[in-house]
């Protein structure tokens, strides 16, 4: 899998199937999602490629956003590499991105840079200054643009629709149980465990992963 950090891709990915979003915990919501995009890379013998960004959108806008995430970069693109991905693009989100407007990232992004040729996007994405892009109007460039848009329903779980927000909020309630459902998976963290100073220094073990199970 092909790790790139802006839209200058290679020429082999262009002309590709596109997922955009955050895809932050990669769960079940997701996946049905990549398992679409991997019957129409069966059919069109096309590429998968991840179009997300860092950070997050949402904590980019509200700085004081803590404990966020489900899961960090390291763990989504591990997660993703399993799941028939071929190339991710990760861009940062920041000021200067944060203003182009839509029709600009649909005629020189998704159109020039990528020559995407099956879009897959939620019902609710918004995207380019301002929130001003939908997905209607990414409908209406199809034509314009050689592209198709793709929007699946969202998976329902329990009577309730799976995102990454309502698993923010099971976790919050303690529910391990129900999170873990919707995640497919025990949900995990990973970070630096600290055993002590030396000579005014943390002394830190490497980067270990913790799964949190019910």
């Amino acid at each position: 899998m092909k790790l790139y950090e802006n839209f200058n891709i290679s020429r082999n990915h262009k002309k590709s199937i596109i997922l955009i979003g955050n895809f932050d915990g990669v769960h079940s919501g997701h996946r049905k999602l990549f398992k679409l995009a991997n019957s129409y890379k069966k059919k069109f013998k096309l590429n998968i490629g991840v179009v997300t960004f860092e950070p997050m959108p949402k904590m980019y806008f509200n700085k004081k956003i803590k404990n966020f995430r489900l899961s960090n970069i390291s763990q989504k693109n591990k997660i993703l590499n399993n799941l028939g991905i071929d190339f991710i693009i990760t861009k940062k989100f920041d000021k200067n991105f944060s203003k182009i407007k839509s029709n600009y990232f649909i005629k020189e992004v998704l159109y020039k840079k990528l020559q995407a040729k099956y879009i897959f996007v939620s019902n609710n994405f918004r995207f380019g200054n301002k929130r001003e892009g939908d997905v209607n109007q990414l409908i209406k460039n199809e034509k314009n643009y050689d592209y198709k848009i793709v929007k699946p329903q969202p998976l329902i779980l329990d009577k309730k629709v799976i995102s990454s927000t309502h698993i923010r909020s099971l976790l919050e309630q303690g529910n391990l149980k129900k999170a873990n459902k919707a995640l497919t998976r025990n949900w995990s963290i990973e970070g630096i465990v600290q055993k002590g100073r030396q000579q005014g220094k943390k002394i830190g073990f490497p980067t270990c992963k913790i799964d949190i199970k019910d």
